[in-house]
């Protein structure tokens, strides 16, 4: 990882839900159980999901589980409950150090910038921020300062979300199923001119 070679140096990784832009578990939701909350991030109804699974397999972090008992689908919430009443998350209100922020995204981003920037003047040129801004994902609203390769943090370098891969499949159909149509239909009328000249 991007800590080799460095002596009593550790990579800890967080495995709580990205909250991504275009979430794979809502988009495959059959129920509508999963949602999009007013501050951005991605909440699961428990008393609406029917555990069917579809979310889990459809997010491409692997944070979505099923409760063991009934089936249904559970993860990280943002502490929607605390943020509806005007508190920050639990995770970032009790870290010791600092570490996890919270607040307006954009000006969070400007912060990881500086912190990076910060980094690299210290040495650490392979910092950088994950935030999957180029990929169907299209960025998330949890990311994360990770220093080389990001799979030492449990990190997919290239997420997807998984419906992206049926788009091109039905437009590959599409395209398929217009040539066998064209093909049917010039045969069609190849036929029907051959028809009228032995009529004549």
């Amino acid at each position: 990882g991007g800590n080799a070679g460095e002596h009593n140096s550790w990579s800890f990784s967080s495995d709580v839900c990205k909250h991504c832009e275009q979430a794979g578990c809502l988009e495959a939701c059959p129920t509508g159980s999963i949602v999009r909350t007013e501050f951005g991030g991605v909440f699961i109804q428990p008393d609406v999901c029917n555990g069917c699974g579809y979310c889990v397999t459809a997010c491409p972090f692997g944070v979505v589980e099923r409760n063991e008992k009934d089936g249904r689908a559970f993860k990280c919430t943002f502490c929607y409950d605390r943020q509806k009443v005007g508190l920050q998350p639990a995770c970032a209100k009790a870290c010791p150090t600092e570490s996890i922020k919270f607040g307006e995204i954009e000006d969070l981003r400007r912060e990881a910038q500086s912190r990076v920037e910060e980094l690299h003047r210290r040495g650490m040129g392979d910092a950088t921020i994950y935030d999957p801004l180029d990929t169907s994902v299209e960025g998330t609203h949890a990311f994360f300062i990770v220093r080389g390769d990001p799979r030492t943090y449990n990190l997919p370098p290239a997420p997807e979300v998984p419906t992206v891969y049926l788009k091109k499949s039905w437009r590959s159909s599409a395209i398929a199923a217009g040539l066998l149509l064209g093909g049917t239909l010039v045969a069609f009328l190849s036929d029907g001119a051959r028809h009228d000249g032995r009529a004549r």
